[in-house]
């Protein structure tokens, strides 16, 4: 099922952002506004019933992103994979996953590496059988392609990448 846009209809979140041309960039940032705080409430609720109820959308983040493809990672290259600009909140987020035992860490030289433990493994695998018998499994009424997800996924990192664009812009005015 496909959901047809009533062309009448504009659906965003501050009329005076949508007034003239370009009202389809506030639409759009509306549904960006939702999804956002849908998917930040659905990763706090998937971990919880994957048995972690003290965590943040930003930990789980960052969880997630240092279990990823099981390498060790710099906090640098976790604000960078996560387009994170301020890295002490994701330090901080490091830190209290190390003192909850979800990772641990070593020091190379200058640099510290963090990777998940095997209690940090265990639940994001945990997570990963909530969000498939959650999500994914609902994801199919959504009748999408595995090409039109990853075309929405492409445009998606096309569009942060034109706010990146223009957040530079801004903050050279």
């Amino acid at each position: 099922m496909t959901l047809k846009p009533d062309p009448k209809r504009r659906i965003v979140s501050s009329r005076h952002l949508a007034e003239g041309e370009g009202w389809e960039a506030s639409e759009i940032e509306y549904g960006m506004i939702i999804a956002y705080n849908a998917f930040s409430r659905w990763m706090t609720r998937c971990m919880s019933a994957a048995g972690n109820t003290d965590l943040t959308p930003l930990e789980i983040l960052v969880l997630h992103n240092t279990n990823h493809r099981g390498r060790d990672k710099r906090l640098s290259d976790i604000c960078f994979l996560l387009n994170i600009e301020d890295t002490h909140t994701v330090n901080y987020a490091l830190r209290k996953l190390m003192k909850m035992e979800l990772l641990s860490s070593d020091k190379r030289g200058k640099e510290v590496f963090y990777r998940t433990s095997k209690k940090g493994a265990e639940l994001c695998e945990a997570y990963r059988q909530v969000r498939d018998r959650c999500f994914l499994d609902g994801l199919a009424h959504l009748d999408l392609t595995g090409e039109q997800m990853r075309a929405m996924a492409a445009s998606l990192r096309a569009l942060s990448g034109q706010y990146d664009q223009a957040s530079r812009a801004a903050a050279s005015l």
